[in-house]
C-alpha cells in the first residue's frame, strides 16, 4: 500500500513543466515511450547517448564540435561524456546573460550584518566576471591551474567561480568557517596558484576576522603567487603580503575587458570538491565540466523545474555541493538569491521571511533546518505570505515523516517539498524531486534521469521494499573524473567499485518502494547490527527527534558478547532530564514505531551530537568509540570537534568504552 500523497500535481501545473515540454519533444522526433515519466527513465538508462544529446540540446549548451556521441562506451569508471566536443564552463552558465537578460535582476545577495540586499544585472555579472578574469590572466592563470576560495555564499564567489573557469583553470572552494587546518588540509593538496578570500564574516550576530588565517595560509601553502582579499569587514585592514590585493583594486584594474572563454575538451577538469575529511586528510575529487553541465542541466531544468522568471535561494556554503548545484541555476536564466550569515538570526523563521520578500519560487535548505523548524513550532504559512514558492528541496540527511507533516501543515502546502539524495562524490542527486508525481510522506519522489539507481542486498541483488545498499548500475555524466593526486586510481576504485564489481556503491542505506520512490535510512557503513538484523540510523532518529523531551540525537554499535548494542547518545531540551521514566519513554516510542530491535541497550545525556561542516551527523566517531578503535577523527573537519571529548568522558564515566 503505498504512502498517502501530501501533495499531487494538477495537469495545469504539469503542462507547465520543463519535462513536459522535454517529452513532447522526444515524442514528436519518434521516441515512442517518451509520453509517460515510467517510459522516459526507461528511454533515459538504456539509449544514454540519445537521451544526454537531447538533454544537451534542450539546454542549448554551447559546444563546438559533436555532441554525439553523448560518451565514450567505456566501463565504470572510466567512461567520459561528450568526447568529440569542446565546451566552456562559465560560457554556459552565462549564456542568459549574455543574449537576452543583460538587464534582468541575475543575483540578489544578501548577508547578515547588512539591513538591504545588493541586486546584480546580468550585463553587471558579465562585466565583473570578464574584469576578475583578466585579473586573473595577468596573474599568470591558465588552464589547468586551480584557484582556491574561501567565502560565504556571496555575490563575489559567484563572480570569482565564473571568472577562474572562464580560463579553463579549476575551482575549489570552502566556507570561511573553516580553521586554518582544514583550510590546508584540503588546498594543499591540489596547490592553487591564486587564493581569494574573505578578511571576515559574520555569523549568529558576531563578527569573525579573517586576516590572520590569511597570513597562515599564504605561509603555509607555497604554491600560491597572488591572494585576493575582499573586505567584508569594511575595516579596510592593511594586506599583509606583497602579492596580495584588494578585491575592488583588481576589479577596477580591468574593468571595461571583454569577457572571454577558453573552449576546452569537455572532460577537462572544472571543479575539486573536498570529503568530509572526518578520518584523514579530505579526498579530492576532481570533476569534469562537461559531466557537471550535462547532469545539471537535467536535474535544474527537469527535476528542478527552473525557468526563466523564476527565483532560486537555496541555503548553503561554498564548502557544500549545493552551492555548486544552485550557481548553475544560471544557466536555466532564474535569478539567484544567496545569502551569506546564519539560517536562525536572528530567529529561525529568518529564511522563511527572506523568501516571502524575494517572492522565491525555489527554496534550498537542510533536513536539519526544517526539523529545528518543526521543533520550534514555528508556522511560516501565519507570517508572511509564500504563494510563489513551488519548491522546496531538503537534503544532508534523511527527512523525517513528521517533518513532511510539519511542511505541509505549517510552511507551504501548495509545494512540492522534494527530498533529495547524492552528494559531494557526485556534484548532483541520485534520486530526487520531480513535477509530474506525487509527493509520499517519509519518501523520496524518485531516481533522477539517466540515474540507473537500484537497492543492492550483500548478494548483488536488486531488491524492492527491503532496506539495502545504494547503487547506480551505469555510468552518469557527474561522476568523478579521478582523485587529485590517486595516480593509480586506487583510491577511486576503492571508494566506490570494491563492494560490488562495476557498479557504484554510494555508502547509503535505501530502500526501493513498488512505485519508483526510496526510503533513506542513513550511511551504510554506519548501519547497526544487532542479532543480524540491519538497521538504518535514521528508523531511531525518526522516532526519537521528535519527541519534545529530546532536541538531537546519534545512534551506533557497540561490539557485546559476540554480538552489537545499541547506543543512543541524546541532546536533552531544556528541563529535560534523563531519569529513568523519559529513557523508558523513549524506548516505548522506538519499539513501538519502529521495532524491538531498534531498541537501545544504552541511552546517555550528551551536551552535543559531532557534525560535519556539511550538516551530516559524524556517527562513524561515535562508533570508532565504542570499538576501542584508535583511528583519530580529523577535528579539522567536524563543524564542533569539542563534542568528541565530551563524549568520550562521558562514556568512559557510564563505562561503555
Amino acid at each position: 500500500m503505498p504512502a498517502p500523497a501530501l501533495w499531487q500535481p494538477s495537469p495545469a501545473q504539469i503542462n507547465q513543466t520543463h519535462l513536459h515540454q522535454f517529452m513532447t519533444g522526444l515524442h514528436h522526433d519518434g521516441v515512442s515511450q517518451a509520453t509517460t515519466w515510467e517510459g522516459l527513465f526507461d528511454y533515459s538508462i538504456t539509449q544514454p547517448d540519445a537521451f544526454w544529446a537531447a538533454v544537451a540540446d534542450y539546454a542549448g549548451l554551447v559546444v563546438e564540435g559533436d555532441i554525439a556521441p553523448a560518451h565514450n562506451q567505456h566501463p565504470l569508471p572510466y567512461t567520459r561524456w561528450l568526447p568529440n566536443a569542446r565546451l566552456n564552463f562559465a560560457e554556459n552558465l552565462l549564456q542568459p546573460a549574455l543574449t537576452h537578460a543583460a538587464t534582468q535582476e541575475v543575483v540578489v545577495a544578501y548577508r547578515e550584518a547588512e539591513t538591504t540586499p545588493s541586486r546584480y544585472t546580468g550585463a553587471q555579472l558579465v562585466a565583473e566576471v570578464a574584469a576578475l578574469s583578466a585579473f586573473l590572466r595577468a596573474a599568470g592563470v591558465c588552464a589547468g591551474d586551480r584557484v582556491a576560495a574561501i567565502l560565504g555564499h556571496s555575490y563575489e564567489a559567484i563572480v570569482a567561480m565564473l571568472a577562474t573557469t572562464s580560463i579553463g583553470a579549476i575551482w575549489s572552494s570552502a566556507s570561511p568557517d573553516f580553521g586554518v587546518e582544514a583550510s590546508e588540509d584540503r588546498f594543499s593538496q591540489i596547490e592553487p596558484k591564486v587564493l581569494i578570500m574573505a578578511n571576515g564574516y559574520h555569523y549568529g550576530g558576531k563578527c569573525f576576522e579573517k586576516m590572520d588565517a590569511i597570513e597562515a595560509l599564504l605561509e603555509r601553502i607555497p604554491s600560491i603567487e597572488s591572494c585576493v582579499v575582499i573586505d567584508h569587514l569594511s575595516t579596510k585592514a592593511q594586506l599583509l603580503k606583497a602579492h596580495c590585493v584588494d578585491w575592488y583594486t583588481a576589479i577596477e584594474a580591468h574593468r571595461g575587458a571583454s569577457p572571454e572563454f577558453n573552449r576546452l575538451p569537455a572532460d577537462h577538469p572544472v571543479y575539486i570538491l573536498f570529503s568530509s575529511g572526518t578520518t584523514g586528510r579530505p579526498k579530492c575529487i576532481v570533476h569534469s565540466a562537461g559531466g557537471v553541465l550535462l547532469d545539471h542541466a537535467s536535474e535544474l531544468y527537469f527535476h528542478a523545474d527552473l525557468h526563466t522568471a523564476d527565483r532560486f535561494f537555496y541555503y548553503t556554503t561554498c564548502g557544500w555541493m549545493m552551492w555548486n548545484w544552485q550557481i548553475s541555476g544560471l544557466m536555466t536564466g532564474a535569478t539567484l538569491i544567496v545569502y551569506d550569515g546564519s539560517p536562525s538570526y536572528p530567529d529561525i523563521a529568518e529564511l522563511w521571511r527572506l523568501c516571502s520578500a524575494e517572492r522565491v519560487t525555489h527554496f534550498g535548505t537542510s533536513a536539519r533546518f526544517l526539523a529545528a523548524c518543526r521543533s520550534a513550532d514555528i508556522k511560516p504559512i501565519d507570517d508572511k505570505p509564500l504563494d510563489d514558492l513551488r519548491m522546496v528541496f531538503s537534503t544532508g540527511s534523511p527527512l523525517l515523516h513528521e517533518d513532511f507533516d510539519w511542511f505541509y501543515q505549517s510552511a507551504a502546502p501548495q509545494a512540492l517539498l522534494g527530498s533529495i539524495i547524492g552528494g559531494t562524490d557526485i556534484c548532483g542527486c541520485f534520486l530526487g524531486s520531480n513535477p509530474l508525481l506525487p509527493v509520499r510522506r517519509g519518501e523520496i519522489q524518485a531516481a533522477m534521469l539517466g540515474k540507473d539507481i537500484a537497492a543492492f542486498n550483500n548478494a548483488g541483488e536488486a531488491v524492492v521494499g527491503e532496506s539495502a545498499e545504494l547503487v547506480c548500475r551505469t555510468p552518469t555524466p557527474s561522476m568523478p573524473l579521478f582523485f587529485w593526486g590517486d595516480d593509480d586510481g586506487s583510491r577511486y576504485q576503492k571508494a566506490y567499485f570494491e563492494r560490488f564489481n562495476g557498479v557504484w556503491a554510494h555508502g547509503d542505506f535505501i530502500e526501493m518502494t513498488p512505485e519508483g520512490g526510496a526510503i533513506v535510512y542513513g550511511r551504510s557503513d554506519t548501519t547497526l547490527n544487532p542479532g543480524g538484523i540491519r538497521i538504518g540510523t535514521a528508523e531511531i532518529y525518526r522516532q526519537v527527534e521528535t519527541m519534545p523531551a529530546i532536541v538531537d540525537s546519534i545512534a551506533a554499535g557497540r561490539p557485546y558478547q559476540g554480538d552489537e548494542q545499541i547506543v543512543l547518545l541524546v541532546v536533552l531540551a531544556q528541563d529535560s532530564h534523563l531519569d529513568q521514566a523519559l529513557s523508558e519513554r523513549i524506548r516505548a516510542q522506538i519499539r513501538q514505531g519502529a521495532s524491538p530491535k531498534h531498541v537501545p541497550k544504552h541511552i546517555v545525556a550528551v551536551p552535543q551530537i559531532p557534525y560535519s561542516r556539511s550538516g551530516k551527523k559524524v556517527e562513524m566517531a561515535i562508533s570508532r568509540m565504542l570499538r576501542h578503535d584508535a583511528t583519530r577523527d580529523n577535528d579539522a573537519a567536524l563543524a564542533n570537534p569539542e563534542s568528541l571529548e565530551q563524549i568520550v568522558a562521558i562514556l568512559k564515566e557510564a563505562q561503555l568504552i
